[in-house]
């Protein structure tokens, strides 16, 4: 693919088919003779005996070497992608092209907690869609590959900034409600639904193909999963993470989720949010022995909080979030012109597994899309829906949406459409919000960008703050000089892919 130097113009990018070249080859010699049979079509047997057409054997030959060397390069490039860590998608540049740092692309990137997603976000940029597909597409698979954090059952917060409009607009999921006592309406689907029919690009169905496929086949439990599973122990998860015996998953292992593949393949089909959400819900309620609730989920969309400071303008998610806490922190702190405090004391300095996820994706355009999502603490309720697969939130603990919902976009200019956005997004411990605000302070401190820094921008990464607090993440995007940077703290701590 070249890189363009020009603002990204997205295009859908079809799949690589061998019949399509040799439909053209075929042509070239004039004659209609496949060379690789389509296994959907009803074919003639008789084309395929040693008295057939001259060169047959030739021709079949030639292809078995041409699917020899395939299944070479796709070997290679897995143990390629198997064998990296960290920061995924960071390869050598071709000779004669100019290098970045991992983490800086030209067209687009996405980063969330598990690799698998990311790579799937990826694909989803790809193959022509946006910011949004590539985000509620991640969302849904980490809803199948980390239940310990997120789900269908979660509360989803976000925020998106479109680089054409220069407009940021906030999702909520709505007022918290219960389905059962202690167990939370569930509303991702919903959510989901509704900011992709409003922004996003690819259609509905091709955003749940890759979480449908994971949780139908299976998918391998990752580092803090498995990590999750250990700290809380099996109780109400079994079988869907457990062994025959009742021990849990360990890191490598292999966990499916036919029941949830069944609900995602239902949503897929559905034409309004309400419908989407209905899919699970009735569902559920035959598992509880309850009436499915007259009221559903009410998610929204609607403009975002902000907060102008000398540097652009700040945007963040609207009251019953965290955001206006985050802006009156941030502007008390701007006024007060005291040192930027430590973001994390000593006594927040505490190891808990983690109830909520994040997730960001940003174009070189400046388009960023940052989800978050919450089931009150690690697997939410533990209560299994044995019909959906789906972990329900725990509406019990002693957390509220304000603990972890506090997005955050800072914008350049209004008037500019080519001024630098950055996004920051974070998950674990409410406490993680001093963290992003120490963040942005120091972003806002440094000042703009000179140019020897617009120069040496593809050697150095964003704003970065070597700790957070507890298990929790910090992740950042932005879009400057006409690329896409993504980086995290800790550093490496969620993977990240991009083109």
């Amino acid at each position: 693919m070249e890189l363009a130097a020009e603002p990204v113009v997205y295009q859908k990018l079809l799949p690589w088919e061998p019949s399509l070249e040799l439909e053209e080859e075929e042509e070239e010699e004039e004659t209609s003779e496949m060379l690789v049979p389509n296994p959907w079509r009803h074919q003639d047997s008789s084309r395929n005996k040693a008295g057939g057409l001259p060169g047959t054997w030739a021709r079949v030959v030639a292809a078995l070497l041409l699917l020899a060397v395939g299944c070479s390069l796709a070997v290679r490039q897995l143990q390629n992608q198997g064998s990296s860590t960290g920061s995924l998608g960071s390869v050598a540049p071709p000779p004669g092209r100019h290098s970045h740092s991992s983490g800086v692309y030209h067209h687009g990137a996405i980063i969330s907690p598990a690799a698998t997603c990311s790579h799937l976000g990826r694909e989803l940029l790809v193959a022509g869609g946006n910011v949004v597909d590539a985000g509620v597409g991640a969302a849904l698979c980490l809803a199948v590959v980390h239940p310990h954090a997120t789900g269908l059952g979660a509360m989803f917060w976000g925020l998106f900034h479109n680089s054409s409009s220069g407009n940021s607009t906030a999702l909520t999921s709505g007022p918290a409600q219960t389905l059962a006592p202690g167990l939370g309406l569930p509303t991702a689907l919903p959510t989901l639904h509704l900011l992709h029919a409003r922004f996003g690009r690819l259609p509905w169905p091709r955003l749940l193909v890759g979480p449908t496929t994971l949780a139908q086949e299976g998918f391998l439990v990752d580092t803090p999963l498995a990590r999750a599973l250990v700290a809380r122990g099996t109780e109400g998860l079994c079988p869907l993470l457990c062994h025959a015996d009742g021990t849990p998953l360990g890191a490598g292992a292999r966990a499916t989720n036919p029941q949830l593949a069944a609900v995602l393949r239902r949503a897929a089909f559905a034409p309004t949010s309400d419908l989407a959400g209905d899919a699970l819900l009735s569902l559920l309620a035959g598992d509880l022995g309850l009436e499915v609730p007259s009221a559903g989920p009410r998610p929204a969309l609607e403009p975002a909080q902000q907060l102008p400071v000398p540097q652009g303008i700040l945007f963040t998610t609207p009251s019953p979030s965290a955001g206006p806490e985050l802006l009156a922190l941030l502007e008390a702190a701007l006024h007060s012109g005291v040192p930027i405090p430590d973001p994390c004391p000593p006594f927040l300095q505490t190891a808990v597994s983690p109830g909520s996820s994040a997730l960001a994706a940003v174009d070189s355009s400046g388009s960023v899309l940052l989800l978050t999502s919450s089931l009150n603490c690690s697997f939410g309720s533990a209560h299994l829906s044995p019909s959906t697969g789906v972990l329900l939130s725990n509406l019990v603990a002693k957390s509220t949406a304000s603990a972890w919902a506090c997005p955050l976009i800072l914008r350049g200019s209004l008037d500019d459409t080519e001024a630098d956005v950055l996004g920051l997004v974070a998950s674990g411990t409410p406490d993680v919000a001093r963290a992003m605000t120490h963040t942005i302070l120091r972003h806002l401190a440094a000042g703009p960008p000179t140019q020897a820094q617009h120069q040496h921008q593809g050697q150095q990464e964003p704003t970065q703050h070597p700790s957070t607090c507890g298990q929790g993440t910090l992740l950042q995007v932005a879009a400057h000089a006409e690329h896409a940077h993504v980086s995290s703290v800790p550093h490496d701590c969620c993977p990240f892919q991009g083109f």
